[in-house]
């Protein structure tokens, strides 16, 4: 899957977006464009990099917007940066989302008793190589953590990109435990901590916390890519989000290549960045 990206807009600001484009040069969504497999037969799928390792820019899939561009999440009306708590620099995986997959908000998940949070499905990529914003690449799925955040189920799948030199040593989430120590530990804490800045409570995780292994893992990031069939056939309610596609033929959702040109076309310009501002860097600690 050979695709490139567009920027428009003025990166660090609110109008700043990343668009997709496929091997024709053709605009579409990384939400319903992008197939959720690279290869089913192995089970490797695609994942699209929203945020690079060690960045804090909360960038994602803008799902209520016309071909789902990256954008910066929005909090109180300024740019969302997810803060660095210590000893964490900004997000401590290349992370971002598996395309083709919705976690169904009207779904009351059966293991961990909460509904979908309305969003593909989330990974932190363990590989070595820093990703940059919008990449795809393609991942072997090692496990799952099950965050409840604010009262949502928020699967968090573990994956490692299948052109890591070690990646033929990661098979299942013991293999990470084993070969990368304190990662996964690390990742608990991050995702337990990394609200409490903005005053919030620290995240809870079903499971105790404990992650799943890579079959569980697989299952779960299938039945999210029935649920997002089921949305882009409208055969269920889509509320806000916006299903607008180039290529799934057979959904009513699907719009042609003029159409999702005029959608980036009206996006502004592509421009100078504001720079990120300082507080951006700060260390936040545990008070004791």
């Amino acid at each position: 899957m050979s695709v490139t990206i567009e920027e428009r807009g003025r990166p660090n600001t609110q109008d700043y977006r990343v668009f997709f484009k496929n091997s024709e040069g053709k605009y579409i969504s990384p939400f319903h464009d992008i197939p959720i497999y690279a290869n089913e037969a192995e089970n490797i799928f695609h994942a699209v990099v929203e945020v690079p390792r060690w960045t804090n820019a909360k960038m994602e899939i803008a799902t209520k917007d016309p071909l789902n561009p990256l954008k910066q999440d929005m909090k109180k009306g300024n740019l969302r940066y997810v803060a660095n708590v210590f000893p964490h620099k900004g997000y401590i995986w290349n992370y971002g989302a598996i395309p083709q997959t919705w976690e169904d908000p009207n779904h009351k998940d059966s293991d961990t008793g909460c509904c979908g949070d309305n969003d593909p499905i989330d990974i932190c990529d363990i590989g070595n190589k820093v990703c940059s914003r919008g990449e795809i690449i393609k991942v072997k799925v090692l496990g799952t953590l099950a965050l409840i955040d604010e009262g949502e189920t928020d699967w968090k799948v573990i994956v490692i990109n299948i052109e890591d030199p070690e990646a033929a040593d990661f098979n299942d989430i013991d293999d990470v435990r084993r070969l990368k120590p304190g990662y996964l530990e690390a990742t608990v804490d991050w995702f337990k901590r990394y609200k409490v800045p903005d005053g919030k409570p620290e995240n809870q995780f079903a499971f105790n916390g404990e992650f799943k292994d890579r079959d569980f893992a697989i299952k779960t990031v299938k039945s999210t890519n029935k649920f997002w069939m089921a949305l882009i056939s409208k055969r269920t309610n889509a509320g806000e989000l916006n299903c607008m596609n180039t290529s799934v033929s057979d959904s009513p959702f699907c719009c042609s290549a003029g159409d999702a040109e005029a959608v980036v076309k009206s996006a502004c310009a592509f421009g100078a960045e504001d720079p990120i501002p300082s507080s951006v860097d700060k260390w936040f600690y545990d008070e004791k």
